[in-house]
């Protein structure tokens, strides 16, 4: 048998909780063993497979901690660091959003290149001590950032470099449809039908359009709104308007994406 046992302390639970959930299926489905446990500050999220199963469970292990490091710490190093001179908890969201997935592949890059699975394998340690020239990557990009705040206060200037972090993430969904009801947004895939299954806030609706990378935008509202405006401004052409004064909610996948 092959073991590891992955070690995140216990402040940052949700991480260990998230990286848990993620590794269950596919490690019981290569017949293999997974527990958890607290101790002295740290959970550890223990692994044991097959030694013909290595390559799989090592691939799936590595890829499970490339993304927690290119968005969980990511994200907590620009709540950390990032000024935003706007009063506008929409725009907080999707500026933090675009910077989260901007270079993204680089990230991922850089955190594959110095990964190398140990028995003991402590996350925040690896992040602090082998990931320095990613964290000075983000450095300079909020450095940059947070040296023009005050550029950022003007809302035609804001929307201008938010429009350009978007346009340069790579496209990830083909095409998407939002559906705008009066308890808040829908938003359908072409390969998962209502994404994530839930409702989006207006204030959430454009940071979550931002992680999706759409080429394609089918938005079906019967009144505007402020997160409206916003993400016709970011996506312009990709945009697709279906402005009705008619009730929405009967908008499905099926009809959204008929043959």
């Amino acid at each position: 048998m092959w073991e590891i046992s992955l070690n995140i302390k216990s402040e940052n639970y949700a991480i260990a909780n998230l990286l848990y959930k993620t590794l269950s299926d596919a490690i019981e489905q290569m017949q293999g063993i997974i527990t958890s446990n607290e101790e002295n500050g740290y959970i550890s999220i223990l692994v044991a497979v097959d030694k013909s199963h290595l390559e799989k469970a090592k691939l799936l292990i590595s890829s499970c901690i490339i993304e927690i490091i290119c968005t969980s710490f990511k994200m907590s190093f620009l709540d950390s660091y990032l000024v935003f001179p706007r009063q506008d908890k929409i725009g907080l969201l999707a500026f933090k959003k675009a910077l989260l997935n901007f270079d993204k592949e680089t990230d991922k890059f850089i955190v594959k290149k110095n990964l190398e699975l140990k028995h003991d394998f402590f996350i925040e340690s690896f992040y602090h001590f082998r990931l320095r020239t990613l964290q000075e990557k983000w450095a300079e990009l909020v450095s940059l950032s947070n040296e023009n705040s005050d550029y950022l206060i003007s809302s035609d200037s804001f929307v201008d470099l938010l429009k350009f972090l978007v346009d340069n993430l790579d496209i990830c969904e083909d095409e998407i449809s939002i559906v705008k009801e009066d308890n808040g947004y829908k938003i359908f895939t072409l390969s998962e039908g209502q994404y994530q299954n839930k409702i989006f806030s207006e204030e959430s609706i454009v940071s979550s359009v931002i992680d999706l990378s759409p080429q394609k935008i089918n938005l079906y509202f019967k009144e505007s709104s402020s997160a409206i405006d916003l993400l016709e401004r970011i996506f312009e052409e990709r945009i697709t308007i279906n402005n009705t004064s008619s009730k929405i909610s009967y908008v499905s996948p099926e009809k959204i994406y008929k043959s």
